[in-house]
């Protein structure tokens, strides 16, 4: 199928848009002529049968234009309390646009944790799908009230990308200040060229991008690669595009050339896998040998003991490790069977010696294939 047609028939999209679009960039403040023309779009692609999810940037720096502030503060107790203002209002402008067409929307805050606890990210993906049902549009942003730097997502490029991954959206469309991806800077090098199409994130793509570009945002050019990078892993599509002109986004879903399209090779992989993937944090790693990397990624076979050559930590039954080879390369992630401990002394050793060695034995396997996702 033809890329233009994948990203038109998406029928569950996720739609980020930062504080660099939501707000002018000398004042800081909301930028209500361009919310409407968003909003607007938003709500006919949701009059046609789509289910659209909004990620939202933009609490502190409403919090900022509130209080006339010029300068993001650099400690995080003020960015909260900036939040803690802005949001509020954020909402309520959310809330009047959308009433304008009927629409009704809901309010989701996230932090990390609520990914990486299994229970918590069920709670919140069937709040979001009941929220559907109800025809809602959900609007999501990163808690940053309550957020400490352990817990933030770090940017909304990233949660947006978890967002689309976790519930299995087919499009996420990242509107940024920029038209897409291009092969320089164009702001610096007028011979940059626009990339319209991009089907594998690899080092030297990562090197065209810089950091964040203003003031008031956080994200950049390298932050939008990484979430494509999760996306196209979960076999979903990713579009970037300039949110100075919402109307495009419409010119999508007519089969028309937007933007950056972040196409995936491979196909949706199942939930809970995308969970195992970028849901919970990773708490220790196991180096496997040649014979259990081939067995891993060629065969989709289970992690036995006797593939183990080193484990570090700590971790402990039921958390999630990073799976690598004999090079530290990634090759996945699982949930472990045993701990830290019951694996050392388990390494290399046979299934049917695991009794003996520990005086139970809680599975055959060190990982099992259920439990676990191939991201390399």
């Amino acid at each position: 199928m033809n890329y233009l047609e994948r990203l038109k028939k998406a029928k569950r999209i996720v739609v980020k848009v930062g504080t660099t679009t939501l707000t002018h960039s000398q004042t800081g403040k909301l930028n209500f002529s361009l919310l409407e023309k968003l909003v607007r779009q938003l709500v006919d692609l949701k009059n046609q049968g789509l289910e659209i999810i909004l990620v939202s940037s933009g609490a502190v720096g409403a919090g900022m234009g509130r209080l006339g502030l010029l300068q993001k503060p650099m400690m995080i107790v003020e960015n909260q309390a900036l939040a803690a203002i802005g949001q509020g209002v954020l909402m309520h402008v959310y809330e009047k646009l959308f009433g304008e067409y009927g629409q009704l929307v809901a309010q989701i805050l996230l932090t990390r944790s609520d990914m990486g606890e299994r229970q918590r990210y069920l709670n919140a993906r069937n709040t979001i799908l009941t929220l559907f049902k109800y025809q809602v549009i959900p609007i999501i942003n990163e808690n940053d009230t309550v957020a400490t730097e352990e817990l933030r997502f770090g940017q909304n490029d990233y949660l947006s990308a978890l967002v689309t991954s976790l519930m299995e959206a087919d499009l996420l469309i990242q509107l940024s200040d920029i038209d897409g991806l291009y092969t320089a800077d164009p702001r610096i090098d007028p011979q940059g060229e626009l990339i319209p199409l991009v089907s594998e994130i690899d080092e030297e793509l990562l090197k065209m991008a810089g950091g964040a570009t203003t003031k008031y945002g956080t994200g950049g050019m390298k932050t939008k690669l990484e979430a494509a990078k999760i996306v196209l892993e979960a076999g979903a599509a990713m579009l970037i595009m300039n949110g100075q002109n919402p109307e495009g986004i419409s010119n999508i879903f007519r089969g028309q050339k937007v933007g950056t399209a972040f196409v995936s090779r491979q196909p949706l992989i199942n939930c809970r896998k995308r969970w195992l993937a970028y849901g919970p944090a990773i708490n220790g790693q196991i180096m496997i040998d040649r014979g259990a990397e081939a067995a891993l990624i060629q065969k989709g076979k289970s992690l036995l003991p006797s593939g183990i050559i080193e484990v570090a930590g700590p971790f402990t039954e039921g958390d999630l490790v990073s799976i690598v080879n004999m090079k530290h390369q990634e090759l996945g992630r699982g949930l472990s069977n045993y701990s830290l401990e019951q694996l050392k002394i388990i390494k290399g050793k046979k299934s049917r010696e695991i009794i003996n060695l520990l005086g139970f034995k809680a599975a055959d396997e060190a990982i099992h294939r259920d439990n676990l996702v191939i991201t390399s």
